[in-house]
């Protein structure tokens, strides 16, 4: 079974909570927090004190995307505001090991992501030390981007990566560009978990776009089969 994160990135601000709660009713397994602060990336969306308002809104996990500068002043933040899963970028952090260390202590689930032009031998050295792996797959700061074809080899690349290191049971997640037409062939190239912004919130009926994506896997999920309780076991806190 996929997971399906729809990011709030395009959800309609003036009724966050409303749409989140849209979603959770119509069968989202997640919801995807996108902080930008204006300087790793070129948009600015917002930050803890929005988290903390929205946690009484939903049951979901919230899952947070930090495309920041100095992404450590976040974490304790980010705990006390109620988040379950923590994705920091590798090119935000000066001390990658301290940072994923930082979150650990915090209770919080920790992933890295990676740019669409940063290289999966990166990673090299932390793959044990890993919660999830992060592929982006457009150029991080703005949703409704074309997906770049080239995440699929490098999809493949971190399944390696991951599998040769003991790290089977890792999920990777894919963010940019994610729908329905697509989804089949992230599956197959190895990927789990899925954020989809534009193509969820701005094709409503909520459950019938929720249908087509699964639709859309289960062949896929048939042909590259991956533990039954990979994701679902991911999204618990740690604990």
């Amino acid at each position: 079974m996929v997971t399906i994160c729809p990011s709030i990135l395009s959800a309609d601000f003036s009724r966050l909570a409303e749409d989140i709660q849209d979603v959770e009713r119509k069968g989202a397994d997640c919801i995807h927090l996108d902080l930008m602060d204006g300087h790793f990336v070129p948009n600015l969306t917002f930050g803890v004190p929005v988290v903390k308002a929205l946690r009484s809104c939903t049951k979901l996990p919230f899952d947070a995307h930090l495309m920041v500068e100095h992404p450590e002043t976040y974490i304790d933040g980010l705990a006390a505001a109620g988040v379950q899963y923590v994705t920091v970028h590798q090119e935000a952090c000066t001390h990658l090991d301290r940072v994923l260390q930082q979150i650990h202590e915090a209770g919080m689930k920790g992933g890295i992501a990676l740019n669409p032009a940063t290289p999966v031998s990166t990673l090299s050295c932390l793959a044990g030390q890993l919660d999830m792996i992060l592929i982006m797959s457009v150029n991080p700061g703005f949703s409704g981007q074309a997906f770049i074809p080239a995440t699929i080899e490098k999809i493949r690349a971190v399944r390696d990566l991951l599998d040769g290191n003991g790290g089977e049971n890792i999920p990777i997640q894919v963010d940019g560009g994610v729908c329905p037409e697509n989804i089949g062939e992230l599956i197959r190239s190895g990927a789990d978990v899925f954020v989809s912004g534009s193509a969820f919130f701005k094709h409503p009926p909520f459950p019938q776009r929720y249908q087509d994506f699964l639709d859309a896997a289960s062949e896929a999920e048939g042909q590259y089969p991956r533990p039954a309780s990979l994701v679902c076991s991911q999204w618990k806190p740690r604990g």
